[in-house]
């Protein structure tokens, strides 16, 4: 999954995900709303032919955005990984 980092600032990740759709942005905004020292993410889907969703973090503190969703995304890895069909 390419990711372009749009803007990164102390407390606050812009990010555009390459070719993804709802299905992933949805679980990283749920898991991410639900941590602490996150204030807000969110995604925006923009139009589906013209661009791809941009991904919105902000946190508190001296919580790093950047930091946090490499945590998610390594978590995120080592559930799916432990799933069997």
């Amino acid at each position: 999954m390419p990711i372009k980092v749009l803007l990164r600032e102390k407390n606050e990740l812009r990010l555009r995900f390459i070719g993804e759709d709802h299905t992933s942005l949805q679980i990283f905004r749920q898991r991410l709303n639900s941590t602490r020292g996150v204030e807000y993410a969110n995604y925006f889907p923009g139009h589906p032919l013209l661009e791809d969703p941009e991904f919105y973090i902000r946190t508190t503190g001296k919580t790093d955005p950047e930091k946090l969703l490499l945590k998610l995304c390594s978590n995120l890895q080592t559930e799916f990984t432990k799933l069997s069909v």
